[in-house]
Formats: structure tokens, sequence, C-alpha cells
């Protein structure tokens, strides 16, 4: 099927100039936050015909290989898959997987049907810092050194990463103290209780990600910041509007300067319902596209109708969608996702989310192949 991915020539330029709309487009580009690794396994074994490296840690809970491995192994082997694959550039998350070996979560039972055995989940009640006391006590410095030692990788890439294709540096804020510092329940009771400790967290580990987008976003091979923080479920945001103005989207205008300041977009990754904040986005954080649609809330042909002219929309193929259609089905859906959202450009095909475990492969195929057949 994917046989057609001849003469592979990446062009993030271009693809930044489509999404930005200053060029029509003259194909479909794809576009992923995230693959997970037993989909790439998959894909490099029995697509590409390749022995598949195993990375050397553990990755959102993937399996990992040997520790002593060397990791360039698996840097090249992450740059290959986005290279073969079609896209013109790769998404990077080293940055955050290292902070998130800090972070403790809750293991259960993977089924889907490439399992990895268990899968990390997030922190529903109490998070690790539920006073000031575990503020003081959380491991900062460690947090803080990562970025230090990034120096290694990064030079690879800027080595290794094929001509024409960029990197989307990718951080998160919003969610990781949601998720992991404070927890879901910790974070929802401590804003009305310790509003000043709610502040302190999200600054600290704010500041943290603002220095590591800063220390590589005029990197030559950095094409993108792509922040990545989930802000809603199906009918509104977790936190209220007031308080993401207040406690995180002074972060987002930060790290959106940064990027402009360099040249460089700011994207921005946020699950579920997002209507109300859309204009603060917009028009005072300043991201350059948007992404992540499910049609339960936020289906990509209306959002494209909504907001097309002003910013890019990244993405669209709903993930229950992806997951269980029939490849006929899926065909015809994505075809109308195609024909609707293309014209004018702003616009890149891939996951509403991203390509998880439990997406049959030959769906995610399908949906490459559809774009590769736009006309």
């Amino acid at each position: 099927m994917l046989l057609a991915l001849k003469n592979l020539s990446p062009d993030f330029e271009s693809f930044a100039r489509v999404i930005k709309g200053e060029k029509e487009p003259e194909k479909v580009y794809f576009v992923e936050l995230l693959i997970d690794e037993e989909i790439k396994k998959a894909v490099i074994e029995k697509v590409m015909g390749e022995k598949w490296s195993p990375p050397p840690r553990l990755l959102f809970g993937a399996s990992a290989g040997d520790k002593k491995e060397n990791p360039e192994i698996y840097w090249q082997q992450h740059i290959n898959f986005y290279y073969k694959m079609g896209y013109d550039f790769m998404p990077d998350m080293e940055h955050l997987l290292r902070w998130q070996t800090l972070l403790s979560a809750k293991k259960a039972n993977d089924t889907a049907k490439l399992s990895r055995g268990k899968r990390s989940w997030a922190l529903e009640g109490k998070g690790i810092i539920t006073c000031w006391e575990d503020f003081e006590k959380f491991p900062w410095k460690k947090a803080e050194q990562i970025r230090v030692n990034l120096k290694k990788y990064y030079d690879f890439l800027g080595k290794n990463l094929p001509e024409g294709m960029k990197i989307a540096v990718i951080e998160s804020l919003h969610e990781q103290v949601l998720e992991f510092l404070l927890g879901y329940e910790g974070l929802f009771y401590l804003i009305y209780e310790k509003p000043d400790l709610v502040k302190a967290v999200f600054d600290r580990w704010g500041k943290i990600v603002y220095d590591f987008y800063e220390s590589v976003v005029c990197l030559e091979k950095v094409g993108v910041i792509w922040h990545a923080d989930d802000l809603g479920f199906k009918t509104a945001t977790l936190l209220s509007p007031e308080h993401l103005r207040k406690f995180v989207f002074p972060w987002h205008k930060k790290y959106s300067f940064i990027a402009h300041n360099c040249g460089k977009p700011y994207w921005y990754h946020c699950c579920g319902y997002k209507y109300e904040v859309m204009e603060d986005l917009i028009e005072d954080v300043g991201i350059d596209a948007i992404h992540s649609f499910e049609d339960v809330c936020c289906p990509v042909i209306e959002f494209k109708k909504k907001y097309g002219h002003r910013i890019g929309i990244l993405g669209g193929v709903d993930m229950d969608k992806l997951s269980r259609l029939d490849e006929k089905s899926l065909r015809k859906y994505i075809k109308n996702i195609l024909e609707k959202c293309m014209p004018d450009g702003r616009f890149a095909l891939g996951a509403g989310n991203s390509v998880a475990n439990y997406v049959p492969v030959k769906n995610y195929l399908t949906m490459l192949d559809e774009g590769l057949k736009w006309k």
C-alpha cells in the first residue's frame, strides 16, 4: 500500500507555509504528534521489512530494550521511520519523556491487540504534590538538569536528519500538573484551597519548559514548537477559562513568543472541548495551528470552517473511527475530510489525537494511502 512513497523529498518549509496560509497545497501533508512504539514496530518489520530496535528506556509505558544499548540506534530508527513514511518533520518528545521518569503513574493491563503488557494512567485523585512540603521535596533540580543532558541528542539529530526535514519539539505544562504533579482531584480542590501552591507548581514546571524551549528553538533543525496540553473533555474545559487565563495561558504566551522570535511557528495540541478559549489561543497566545479533534465535540470539518482562515488545522481523523471502521467506510470518511478541509490549504492529514497501539495498523496505512491518492 505504501510502496507509492518513492523519491522522498521532505520539505518542512513548504509544509509550514501551507499551514500558515501562505501557499496553496500541491499535495496532502501528513502530521502526527505521536505514533506508539507498537505501531512503529509493526510497520518497520512488516511494511519496511527491517529489524526493529526497541527504545533504550520506557516510552509512555512501552516495552524498553536493554538500557545499556546505544540510544543512537533508536534515535536513527525514529528518524528513518518518519522519513520513510512521508512526513516532513519528526516529532520530538525526548525532554518530556525524560521528565516523566521522575513521575509516578498508575499501571493497568493493556488490552490493545498490540499490547505492551501494562499501560500508564493519570493520577485521578491526589498527585505527587499535596502540600508545600511535597513541593519542596520534589526533585526540581533533576528536572532542570534534563535540558542540560540533551546536547548529545540534539547534536545527533542535527547531523542525521535528512535534508528538508525538521524537528517538532514537544513539551507539556497543564497536562503534567493535572495528571501527575497535583492530580485531577488534587488540582480541582487546591485551586480553591491553596491557589498559591497551584501557582507555584505551574510556575516552577512552566519555567523548566520555557528554559528547554529557549535552549532548542533556534537550532537550525528545529522547525516548530508543538506544545501539548489537553484542556478539556466532551463538553467543557477541565479548569474554568478564568483559571486557565490565570495559571496556564501566560506561559503559553511566553512559549509562543520565543518561537515567533526565532521565526518558528507555535502549534498547539489540545484534546477536548476548547471553543470557549479559542479566541484566547488565537488572539492572545498567538497559536499558528491547532491539533486534536474528535467528532463527538470538536469535529475537524467544523473547526476548519470556523477557524481555518485564521490558523492551521492539523490531523482530524476521529480516533473511534480510525480504530473501528472497516476499510471501505474509513476511506469514505477520510475522503470527506479531505474534500472539506483541503481547499484553501492550512490543513494536514493525521489522526485526531495519535496513532495509539489500539489502532489497527491497516487503518493507519489506509489513512496515509487516502492522502497519497488525493488530487
